[in-house]
């Protein structure tokens, strides 16, 4: 199942927290309704509680969809701090934001052009 979540190009990240007593079917309206997404898309829908402590993962899997929980027991998720209702991300940051890293503070470095000395 794991493979499938990896496997998925886009993450729909709900930035404002939810009641966390919301099932799939609840999570699936608000994917449909607020997020003026299609709930069967090849995506993951990302949830977050108010204390930040517990995200849930929401998807269609060919068959049905899958709802998964993580909880953490000492620190909270960074979500990130951005202006839109929705935010799109890659699996990547969400494996970043998984792992606790707060995706809002990393800056890039430069690329740097170089030329081939002919």
């Amino acid at each position: 199942m794991l493979q499938t979540v990896t496997g998925r190009a886009l993450v729909y990240l709900h930035r404002e927290p939810i009641d966390f007593r919301a099932g799939i079917n609840s999570l699936a309206v608000l994917v449909q309704e607020t997020m003026a997404l299609d709930p069967f898309a090849a995506a993951i829908f990302a949830f977050c509680n108010r204390r930040r402590d517990r995200m849930k993962l929401l998807f269609f899997d060919r068959s049905g969809f899958v709802l998964v929980l993580k909880r953490l027991t000492e620190d909270k998720f960074r979500w990130p701090r951005r202006e839109a209702a929705v935010v799109t991300l890659t699996t990547e940051q969400l494996h970043w934001i998984l792992d606790g890293i707060d995706i809002d503070a990393m800056v890039r470095h430069p690329v740097r052009q170089y030329q081939v000395a002919g």
